[in-house]
């Protein structure tokens, strides 16, 4: 297991569109691994493969600290509702900005054994399935903000 470098927006490689995975390999087992130590270790919610330099459509997610997912080759096939709230990128840091998204979303992937399945989310687990699914096809979260984008500093940390 190991922190990977997190990519940051001007990187090209967050541009581009993510090719499939076919098949579970071993060194997509380790990139799946390597993704939650990153995850977890810069504080966010969720990661896109391509975030740490990886052209892989793979998606892991944990909006509790408690549900992990991974998400291979992910398909959003539908969506319901509507919330607007800030939102955040790990390729982004110390930005944030006013994102509307699906207040539903359900989504079809494979797990980490390639196994199909269906994960269905509301709240912050429908924004950021939109969110990270939308960095496998190289778009980032800045394309959808309305207004500007803002310095996510707490009010303690602005001293």
């Amino acid at each position: 297991m190991a922190i990977r470098k997190i990519r940051v927006m001007g990187d090209r490689v967050l541009t581009k569109k993510c090719r499939p995975v076919d098949e579970m390999t071993d060194r997509i087992k380790i990139l799946i691994n390597d993704m939650f130590d990153t995850l977890y270790e810069s504080g966010g919610v969720g990661l896109a493969a391509p975030q740490v330099g990886v052209l892989k459509r793979i998606v892991v997610i944990d909006v509790t600290g408690e549900d992990p997912y991974v998400l291979i080759n992910p398909k959003i096939v539908e969506t319901a509702g509507e919330q607007c709230g800030m939102e955040g990128c790990l390729s982004l840091p110390g930005k944030m900005g006013e994102v509307t998204r699906p207040n539903y979303v359900k989504c079809e992937a494979f797990n980490e054994n390639m196994e199909p399945f269906v994960l269905e989310g509301e709240e912050l687990l429908a924004r950021c399935i939109c969110h990270e699914c939308e960095h496998l096809d190289g778009i980032m979260y800045t394309e959808h903000v309305e207004g500007e984008l803002l310095d996510s500093m707490a009010p303690e940390e602005e001293e």
